[in-house]
């Protein structure tokens, strides 16, 4: 079985005492090896441990026992709550174990890499570590910053992916909040060509004025002015 009850030697030495139950059955639900539980009843393990009764802390019921008792083969069922009560948020930093927190380095490298929006107030509470170390190792300053080696928290056992993924998102949503607004879509400047009363080069507005142009110059008078001009220099 996955799942094993609380105290599991104190709660082999109260199925020991009070019920017939064999002992690969005391050992599979307890999560323990059946010599183990042999030695439990021979009282050379465990002694002096007090027994605890899984009943009334609603860890196994009357009807599983007695079900185990009809039947050596069947496998007592560990009991599930009624209720799943959630998780109370965890306040400070991040507690590390001493084995993992020499890679903490690295994770720090990491989020730093691939996560440059994550502020270093969240980074510090995921990890378990301080904003001094984060900005050693932002600015290469870090004592070891020459063998970092970027790796990923979750793989390294330093957080999980839902509280990386969770700390991401916010850092992500309070970015895109940050950012200006892009101006909305309004009238743009019409262009020359396009304008009324325009008229480009070739078009026929152009064509229509030199006519007037033409239409208003009369050329008998020009020719008539020139002749005379002639006339008088002649004389």
């Amino acid at each position: 079985m996955a799942d094993r009850p609380l105290m599991p030697i104190a709660t082999a030495v109260w199925l020991i005492d009070n019920t017939a139950l064999t002992f690969d059955q005391i050992a599979e639900f307890c999560g323990l090896h059946p010599l183990q539980v042999k030695g439990i009843a021979d009282g050379d393990v465990g002694g002096g441990v007090r027994g605890i009764d899984p009943i009334t802390t609603h860890q196994l019921t009357r009807e599983e026992i007695d079900k185990g008792q009809d039947d050596p083969d069947y496998r007592l069922k560990l009991s599930r709550p009624k209720t799943v009560v959630a998780e109370r948020p965890r306040k400070g930093p991040r507690y590390t174990p001493v084995s993992k927190r020499q890679n903490r380095p690295d994770a720090i490298a990491w989020m730093v890499r691939n996560h440059p929006e994550v502020p270093d107030s969240q980074i510090a509470k995921l990890l378990g570590t301080t904003k001094t170390t984060i900005q050693s190792i932002r600015d290469r300053t870090h004592w070891n910053s020459a063998n970092l080696q970027p790796q990923d928290p979750v793989g390294l056992g330093l957080c999980t992916q839902v509280d990386l993924d969770a700390v991401v998102r916010k850092a992500a949503a309070k970015r895109a909040k940050m950012q200006p607004a892009e101006p909305a879509d309004g009238p743009a400047l019409q262009p020359t060509q396009d304008a009324p009363g325009y008229a480009g080069q070739g078009g026929a507005d152009d064509s229509a004025d030199r006519d007037d142009d033409d239409a208003d110059i009369d050329l008998d008078k020009v020719f008539a002015n020139m002749g005379g001009g002639d006339r008088d220099d002649k004389a």
